[in-house]
């Protein structure tokens, strides 16, 4: 059983970091053209909501990877499930995300995205949970620095549930740990 026991991110100061995002990419990548790619299905809303604030040419594309299999604790094992449709090699990449948790599912695919031979890549985070992490990793952007708890809405999801939530809302799980 879980359920919403408060909001902590609302849906307004949400619209401010992606606000603040977009301006800070659109600066960096000014006159250069970027491959953004999503991270599915959690980074869905926030890429929707980012792209529309960047100001610089792009091309959107998506991977899906998994670590966290219906639980709220990433696995550390990180798997593939859609790869890239475009070549990434020599291009821009940015990596857009919902939350960097233990660092692991990010870590590994910058080393896989690596191995394809881009001219950069950097990492955007909608959300940031830095005292999970497993091993360091750092965002090069990100929008807002949540504490430890276990968090749905906003594209961030328990069991495929609770993405449509307009706001960041903590969820408790009996029995489950954050």
């Amino acid at each position: 059983m879980e359920r919403i026991t408060e909001v902590m991110i609302n849906r307004n100061e949400i619209a401010e970091a992606v606000e603040r995002l977009g301006r800070q990419i659109s600066e960096d990548y000014k006159g250069r053209e970027i491959v953004v790619i999503g991270i599915l299905k959690g980074a869905s809303v926030f890429l929707a909501d980012l792209i529309r604030k960047i100001d610089c040419p792009l091309i959107m594309d998506f991977m899906q990877v998994s670590s966290y299999y219906n639980s709220t604790v990433s696995s550390g094992n990180v798997q593939i499930r859609k790869d890239l449709d475009y070549d990434i090699s020599g291009k821009d990449v940015l990596i857009v995300e919902d939350i960097i948790d233990s660092g692991v599912t990010m870590q590994c695919l910058k080393r896989e995205l690596f191995a394809r031979n881009p001219k950069s890549i950097k990492v955007c985070a909608a959300f940031d949970k830095p005292s999970r992490r497993k091993v360091e990793f750092t965002a090069d952007y990100i929008g807002i620095e949540v504490p430890d708890e276990f968090i749905v809405g906003y594209g961030l999801d328990y069991a495929g549930k609770y993405r449509n939530l307009p706001d960041v809302c903590v969820l408790e799980v009996d029995g489950g740990d954050k």
